[in-house]
């Protein structure tokens, strides 16, 4: 269990490094690690997964806030779109059998996978600024969120910058206000959901979740000292092979 714990710490710092560092990815490691390395099951990992995203993302954005990253009003706006949707995402997700949680799980890690490996989107000159695509990207990272408990910062940052037009360093910190928004109110549908909240081993999950935190802090510094094309494919290949193995084990 030592062993166990001292790994689930070290994936903690790797998902802290890339909500840090590029806004999102990282929370998509947070399930499988919390599943493979402390044998929670899919519903718990997703609950422990939110608490993790939600600290790891705030401490993040404090920093970024501090750099003047952040753009308040456009992440508050994108996020309410997302309230509702992550609701009712935290709510069904309590109901859903696990092999269908590890697949969405899996599906997700393999879509994230590509996003990152594939090259950042470059900062938008012509981006649609309706209110209905707007309202749609923050509703569907909301229901992503909501179910599966990532925090789905890789959908948001292209998002940002594609529907919503904001240049990319911007974007990553104003990802991490909807993440945490998102995160926060998933939980606490989870916590309301009379009969079918899912309770959190602190004791399993304190060590994962501490580690996210501080490495949140050295993933915005390690951003200005290694390109972010490269951060991105070294955390993409990680995904991919997280998918591969999640994918695996449903089939066997």
């Amino acid at each position: 269990m030592t062993l166990a714990l001292a790994l689930a710490a070290g994936a903690g710092a790797v998902v802290g490094l890339a909500l840090g560092a590029l806004g999102g990815g990282g929370s998509v490691l947070a399930v499988p690690a919390l599943i493979y390395l402390l044998g929670l099951t899919p519903a718990a990992a997703a609950t422990a997964s939110l608490l993790i995203v939600l600290g790891t993302s705030a401490t993040a954005l404090y920093g970024h806030a501090r750099d003047g990253q952040v753009q308040w009003r456009t992440g508050a706006l994108f996020a309410a779109a997302g309230v509702l949707p992550a609701a009712l995402g935290g709510l069904l997700s309590t109901r859903l059998p696990d092999p269908l949680l590890t697949l969405g799980f899996a599906v997700v890690a393999v879509v994230a996978a590509v996003r990152m490996v594939r090259r950042a989107p470059a900062d938008a000159t012509r981006v649609r600024r309706s209110a209905p695509a707007v309202a749609g990207a923050g509703a569907g990272l909301g229901a992503v969120t909501g179910v599966l408990g990532v925090g789905g910062g890789f959908l948001t940052v292209p998002a940002l910058v594609q529907v919503v037009g904001l240049r990319m360093r911007p974007a990553v910190g104003t990802s991490l206000l909807v993440v945490a928004v998102n995160a926060l109110v998933a939980l606490l549908a989870r916590a309301g959901a009379a009969g079918s909240a899912v309770p959190v081993d602190w004791a399993a999950v304190a060590p994962f979740a501490g580690a996210a935190v501080l490495a949140a802090w050295d993933g915005r510094r390690l951003a200005t000292r290694v390109p972010a094309d490269t951060l991105r494919r070294v955390f993409g290949l990680v995904l991919l092979g997280t998918a591969a193995v999640m994918l695996l084990d449903l089939a066997l």
